[in-house]
């Protein structure tokens, strides 16, 4: 390994990428993770396996990256760094193990878990707690730790690899990869047309009346329904949410399933992020699987996966060196080509038939920080009877 690094060093960051597929990093299977997000294998009707993760499922094959920072061009890691991940290891393990072995003396030690189960352990550990670093699938479950008090400002020169509002105004924590919340619907039920703009139309839409699907248990869900109370207030979620359920909302375990059901032309329509669609689109191009997009509500929210230095970090130069790697010209397109999420770096562009970020229309006024409150969010959803 250790001429594969140093010849990976001398090309830079073009040989970084065209490697990436021999090391794994571009076509990872969709073995099952530990609670995570993004993480899971689903079976498609049959007994076919549907990978959800992975670019060996992408037709795009090898580009070039002109924009971003590449690996060769970053600090050197060296050292033992303890990864809290609630990103599964399927889904970034191949990531981690090449920063590890890319570096002669720096050592990960990653613990993976759901984001949720991984916030609860860091504030049960208090000042005890091993973590370095925690890798989040989600704003919620960062602001949620920098609300504990449990989180160290970021340097500069990790913060302004990306726009002000994919990471936190105080610089606590950095988004590293984005979704976009969206509407996939069968183009064989529904005209693009059809699909309304605006996400609380949803309820009284009658063409969805037990035709529709969502995954509530779902942490970007959960996520999407926060939004919803801070821009609309707690009795119109209410009243959304009872109204979906009167409509009769079919529910998922989570939303690749969601997406697969609408290709599969069992509901005609249904929530999910972005990149549920562009995966399946990858296996099945001729599905009659389209995304539509609301705008300026809490339908079309922009969230990220993201990271940040613990304020038990044995080293924080080291920790937030790491998080800076993830921003990386080479790490951004990985997530591009591997979950189909949009990279947050200038000059490395999403894969698929997508809008770019400044195409989409989040709503105005809304800062990822707000969308801590989940714990708010799980309440409503028992009191409506939806958890």
């Amino acid at each position: 390994m250790q001429d594969h690094d140093r010849e990976l060093r001398g090309h830079g960051r073009r040989r970084f990428i065209a490697t990436a597929a021999a090391l794994g990093l571009g076509s990872l299977a969709g073995c099952a993770g530990l609670g995570g997000e993004d993480e899971t294998t689903t079976e498609s009707g049959g007994n076919e396996t549907v990978e959800q993760i992975g670019s060996g499922r992408s037709p795009f094959g090898d580009r070039e990256i002109t924009g971003g920072v590449s690996v060769a061009d970053m600090p050197d890691l060296s050292g033992e760094l303890t990864l809290y991940s609630g990103r599964g290891e399927a889904l970034v393990g191949e990531l981690i193990s090449f920063f590890e072995d890319y570096y002669d003396d720096f050592t990960i030690r990653p613990r993976y878990n759901s984001a949720a189960e991984l916030v609860n352990q860091i504030q049960t550990e208090g000042q005890n707690s091993p973590a370095d670093v925690f890798f989040s699938v989600n704003a919620g479950s960062l602001g949620a730790l920098k609300d504990a008090g449990r989180t160290q400002k970021l340097p500069s020169e990790v913060l302004d690899l990306v726009r002000d509002e994919f990471h936190d105004p105080d610089g606590q924590w950095t988004g590293t990869s984005g979704r976009a919340r969206t509407v996939p619907f069968n183009t064989d039920q529904f005209d693009e047309s059809e699909i309304p703009d605006d996400i609380m139309k949803f309820p009284e839409t009658e063409a969805f009346r037990d035709n529709i699907g969502w995954a509530p248990t779902y942490s970007s869900f959960q996520a999407f329904i926060t939004a919803m109370r801070v821009l609309e207030g707690e009795e119109a979620t209410k009243q959304w949410l009872q109204g979906m359920q009167d409509l009769g909302v079919t529910e998922f375990k989570d939303e690749f399933l969601v997406s697969q059901a609408v290709a599969d032309g069992e509901i005609s329509a249904g929530f999910a992020n972005h990149y549920y669609i562009q995966r399946i689109l990858a296996g099945r191009p001729n599905a009659p699987l389209k995304t539509a997009f609301t705008s300026g509500d809490a339908g079309s929210i922009f969230n990220v996966a993201g990271a940040l230095v613990l304020n038990t970090a044995d080293d924080a130069d080291l920790a937030s060196n790491f998080v800076r790697h993830l921003l990386s010209a080479e790490a951004q397109d990985y997530f591009a080509r591997t979950t189909f999420e949009y990279p947050l770096v200038s000059g490395v562009d999403p894969i698929g038939e997508l809008p770019s970020i400044d195409e989409l229309n989040p709503p105005e006024g809304l800062d990822l920080t707000q969308l801590s409150d989940l714990e708010g969010t799980v309440r409503l959803l028992r009191e409506v009877g939806v958890l």
